[in-house]
């Protein structure tokens, strides 16, 4: 995510215009649910390295869809205009046109479908017919909620459900979901953490969208922050902080084996800094630096819990 580009900024070359587009700096966010869920499984004594490499080669696929996807949709539906706070889009600035993002959504939108179905081939085989049915179901369900969440006919982001689709996926489907392929089980203590990285990221959309109020508003975007205004937003962004964290201390206290089960406890000064400044912080662009900082602070919080939990 970048600022807006003035006239007299040269144009990019084609494949930095792709990097771009892709947003790699939403990656890491991506793959916290898959190593909560690799984290976990280690900690039962049954991770699986090669379900894990799937499933985060899958995610990343996903994501990248996902990106492309709201880069086209937004252009298309308005809600990247010369009102929008945030970075420029490739669509948006013309580095890509619509025509060439339809196809590379095609390209993402195959490639996923593709290390999909090789991570339940790799995790379940033929042995759980039904489990692969259901997960490849959860699959399908994954690419379109990827498109259509700004691009199509009726994009539910626009109807404020970006944060159920973001806590279900990044949070429940991820972590749950990657821990059953190497266990074939699922306690419902899992869902605990699960739900964790679920706030997280949805704290991680509701930053952006609350930088991006007053443009989304105006395209007819109605997400959680244009429901509730800017300062109820915040509000909203300290719940999913403090549910998320939470979760985080209900699970090891339910689970309690040994004290580095609280390593992930060193996580909160960043989440508390996080807290304060989206708090305090009303300019829309003074907010944009926070979605890197509460991405890598999600990033901080999994591996010192996933660690915690293998200690």
């Amino acid at each position: 995510m970048t600022t807006s580009s003035t006239s007299s900024a040269p144009a990019a070359s084609p494949a930095k215009a792709w990097v771009s587009a892709f947003r790699p700096r939403t990656l890491p966010l991506a793959l916290a649910s898959i190593l909560t869920g690799g984290f976990l499984a280690a900690s039962h004594g049954q991770f699986r390295a090669s379900v894990v490499g799937l499933a985060a080669l899958t995610t990343i696929l996903l994501q990248i869809l996902s990106n492309l996807a709201n880069d086209y949709g937004d252009s298309q539906n308005g809600a990247d205009s010369v009102h929008r706070e945030g970075p420029q889009r490739a669509v948006q600035s013309g580095a890509i046109s619509p025509a060439q993002m339809r196809r590379g959504m095609g390209v993402f939108g195959l490639l996923s479908l593709g290390s999909g179905l090789g991570l339940l081939w790799v995790a379940l085989g033929t042995a759980g017919a039904g489990a692969f049915l259901a997960f490849f179901g959860l699959g399908l369900a994954a690419i379109w909620a990827a498109v259509n969440y700004t691009a199509g006919a009726k994009p539910y982001g626009y109807a404020g459900l970006g944060d159920v689709s973001v806590f279900t996926f990044f949070g429940l489907v991820g972590v749950g979901g990657t821990y059953y392929l190497q266990t074939r089980t699922l306690p419902l203590a899992v869902l605990l953490p699960a739900a964790a990285l679920g706030c997280f990221a949805t704290a991680v959309l509701n930053v952006n969208n609350i930088r991006d109020i007053r443009s989304d508003e105006l395209a007819g975007k109605i997400t959680i922050p244009v429901r509730l205004g800017p300062v109820q937003a915040r509000r909203y962004h300290w719940l999913l902080l403090l549910l998320g964290f939470g979760c985080a201390v209900v699970y090891v206290a339910l689970t309690y084996h040994s004290p580095w089960q609280w390593l992930f406890l060193l996580s909160a000064p960043l989440l508390l800094l996080n807290a304060r400044r989206v708090w305090q912080r009303q300019e829309s662009m003074q907010l944009d630096p926070l979605l890197k900082q509460m991405a890598l602070t999600t990033l901080v919080f999994t591996v010192l819990f996933g660690v915690g939990q293998v200690l």
